[in-house]
């Protein structure tokens, strides 16, 4: 490895360190900082997934966990994010199987719930309700029963 190669490899298990990457997203990094020398990124890339500063597994996890808690997503949403970064249907397998169902569930009452507050005089409230909790990322069946159990006022 050349001395340019170990500068950038330095500066990215730094940033590997501080926060969790894909590995696509590295060899992206990586390339940038190599100027396009795929080789070099290649091996930067291969150091890193070897000494465990990237684990897309552990990335994958690490992003399903935050998107579900904190942004609300649902698993439909979260698997198209992550296959979009390159990760294994089975490392999101895997990662989605982290998520509890238990707790899923109630956020997606808590949001439609909430978004009934917001839309029940408005006539095309179960379709704007059922767009808005597919937009993020829960199945058909999944939205469906959340809006029907928020227009009974099952859920507070």
């Amino acid at each position: 490895m050349d001395e340019k190669a170990k500068k950038v490899l330095d500066r990215l298990e730094r940033q590997c360190a501080r926060m969790e990457y894909c590995s696509a997203d590295i060899r992206r990094k990586a390339l940038k900082a190599l100027e396009g020398d795929s080789d070099a990124a290649s091996e930067v890339v291969d150091s890193l997934l070897r000494d465990g500063y990237v684990d897309d597994l552990r990335y994958a996890s690490a992003f399903a966990r935050e998107k579900a808690s904190l942004q609300g997503w649902g698993a439909v949403k979260i698997r198209f994010m992550l296959s979009g970064k390159g990760i294994s249907r089975p490392d999101i397998d895997a990662a989605l199987g982290e998520i509890e169902p238990e707790k899923a569930e109630a956020r997606l009452s808590r949001l439609a719930a909430e978004k009934y507050r917001l839309l029940k005089d408005d006539p095309e409230c179960r379709l704007k309700m059922l767009k808005f909790i597919l937009g993020r990322g829960y199945s058909y069946d999944e939205a469906a029963s959340a809006v029907e159990a928020a227009m009974r006022g099952d859920i507070r």
